[in-house]
């Protein structure tokens, strides 16, 4: 009993085969994800900014409307 047989060496090296490929999947899918998020966050806008009020100038004192809040017209 000092040796194994073939088919168990084999079924030894097809698994430690499958851990590897599942191995690398992973790494390729962390880095993917990793790779998206940088490509989102230089495309979207710093919190606090609004893409839609560019080049709309406040009076002094006055506030940008919040999302809820209704405009107000100006007398």
């Amino acid at each position: 009993m000092a040796t194994k047989s073939k088919s168990s060496f084999q079924k030894r090296q097809k698994e430690m085969k499958r851990q590897e490929k599942q191995r690398m999947k992973a790494e390729r899918r962390a880095q993917k994800k990793l790779t998206n998020r940088a490509e989102r966050e230089g495309t979207l806008q710093p919190a606090g900014t609004d893409v839609f009020a560019e080049g709309i100038e406040l009076a002094e004192g006055e506030e940008p409307a919040g999302e809820n809040e209704p405009l107000e017209p100006q007398a």
